[in-house]
């Protein structure tokens, strides 16, 4: 085994060389993290899912929805028809942290409000900062 994962027994995301650092880098996206609370309502197509998440891009879309993939949150189904039809859903691993990330997604949309105040007053003391003379 690896000494630097030997040196990470019982997982230290504050150590860089640690498996559960990267996966934290993982869902640092706001991608991963949009994408993995709109399928949570069910099985979804790539069109779907880009209308949903109004700014993705087609690339970022195909790139976050690999990276779910491979890290075994997402599960993909190819349909032998023409043209092609593709269909993304959770797994069960990726159900797990999408109840998480829906607890995150309420209170950031419970306390948006308050965010956006402090960021007035902050920017007004910014402001107020730069007007007074030295």
């Amino acid at each position: 085994m690896d000494s630097d994962i030997e040196s990470c027994r019982g997982y230290d995301a504050f150590r860089r060389t640690c498996p559960s650092h990267t996966v934290l880098e993982m869902l640092a996206s706001k991608w991963v993290y949009l994408l993995v609370c709109a399928l949570r309502k069910g099985r979804q197509r790539n069109g779907e899912l880009a209308r949903k998440l109004e700014g993705i891009t087609p690339k970022m879309l195909t790139q976050t929805l690999r990276v779910l993939e491979r890290d075994g949150l997402v599960r993909r189904e190819v349909y032998p028809v023409i043209p092609p039809r593709v269909e993304y859903e959770l797994t069960e691993l990726g159900q797990n942290l999408a109840g998480l990330l829906s607890q995150i997604r309420s209170w950031a949309e419970e306390h948006a409000p308050d965010i956006k105040d402090a960021r007035a007053r902050a920017s007004a003391g910014e402001q107020a900062e730069i007007a007074i003379p030295a």
